[in-house]
């Protein structure tokens, strides 16, 4: 017998904004605006997807532009981010970081700083609304120009200790130069943002290198191909880097296989801290529950096991000491009660 995972207290680190809507949000949304959507978000939802090439990725970022085109109105961000928020709970979630690219919103919502209000005023509201810690990654997009990455990290450090808690870097890995954007992430750095930006997942061990050099990550996004190098894993594992992994969107992308090949257990036993994320449940179809879930099959984790990943989610977040504190014990009686059911 084995514990209910969707009572697992745990940390969500690694949802994008777009990414986190419901399904039947963006079906409802498209139906009011007259908005067609393909097939693939409709009959063929959830998508499969493939980025093992550029034309692959192409095809994934179009699916996302799509879903981002139907929030027109306040009222749309703010339901997006309640939901997120209602999601989480439901599957044993304490505390959200969700990471969102205000440029890719701004030319309707009459800019990045508005909408970067209007968000962190949604993430507020929702916050109060369902108990859930929640706090707010912004991040540049790397297929645009470094110097943008610099605007949005100044955006970012003006919101430092206002709900805004890390600076990230987003979309295709293979594109652009890692050591471009150093600077924008030298701005969040001083600003005393953690630094969150994404390796490691549709490039590999070297380019793990370049970002820990380059870019200085409290946090990577992905990161789960330094298991391919000791030497690179050894380099994480001292400096303290958090993986944030998410394993259907690996799976989905066509990084693994299967997910019996995400390497999650190796990751862990070289002493490497990994917190499973959902990454974009719209086109991945799996929420934060199902990536625990998903690796408790895949790779016949134990309950302490489990547990340990909660807890590992909790110390790489952003979350004030007394929440982590709270949130841990949380684990630990989780872990401590008699086992009622299987999910």
């Amino acid at each position: 017998m084995t514990r209910d995972l969707r009572a697992l207290p745990k940390a969500h680190l690694h949802l994008h904004f777009t990414g986190s809507m419901r399904h039947s949000t963006l079906l409802e949304l498209a139906e009011r605006d007259g908005i067609r959507l393909p097939d693939q978000l409709v009959s063929e939802w959830p998508p499969q997807l493939s980025a093992a090439d550029e034309k692959g990725w192409f095809r994934f970022q179009r699916l996302y532009d799509v879903a981002r085109s139907v929030l027109r109105t306040e009222d749309d961000v703010r339901r997006l981010i309640r939901e997120a928020a209602e999601d989480d709970v439901a599957d044993g979630g304490r505390w959200l970081e969700i990471q969102v690219d205000p440029s890719g919103y701004a030319a309707r919502f009459d800019g990045i700083t508005a909408f970067t209000d209007l968000v962190l005023d949604a993430v507020a509201a929702a916050s109060r609304d369902t108990g859930l810690g929640m706090a707010v990654v912004v991040a540049a997009n790397r297929t645009r120009h470094p110097l943008d990455a610099r605007t949005l990290a100044r955006l970012a450090a003006q919101y430092a200790g206002r709900g805004v808690v890390g600076f990230g870097l987003s979309n295709d890995e293979r594109r652009g130069t890692t050591s471009d954007f150093g600077p924008a992430f030298a701005i969040a750095e001083r600003a005393g943002l953690m630094l969150l930006p994404h390796g490691g997942e549709l490039r590999g061990p070297d380019h793990i290198a370049a970002v820990i050099d380059s870019l200085h990550p409290r946090r990577l996004g992905h990161g789960v191909r330094a298991s391919e190098d000791p030497a690179v894993l050894d380099r994480i594992v001292s400096a303290d880097i958090a993986l944030e992994v998410c394993p259907t969107s690996n799976v989905s992308l066509g990084v693994y296989n299967s997910l019996a090949e995400v390497p999650v257990p190796s990751l862990v036993a070289a002493g490497a801290t990994v917190a499973l994320g959902a990454d974009d449940p719209l086109l991945f179809g799996s929420r934060l529950l199902g990536q625990y879930a998903a690796m408790r099959a895949a790779h016949d984790l134990t309950d302490d096991q489990l547990a340990e990943l909660a807890r590992m989610s909790v110390r790489a977040s952003a979350a004030p000491d007394p929440v982590k504190q709270d949130l841990v014990g949380q684990i630990d009686a989780w872990l401590a009660a008699p086992v009622q059911s299987r999910t």
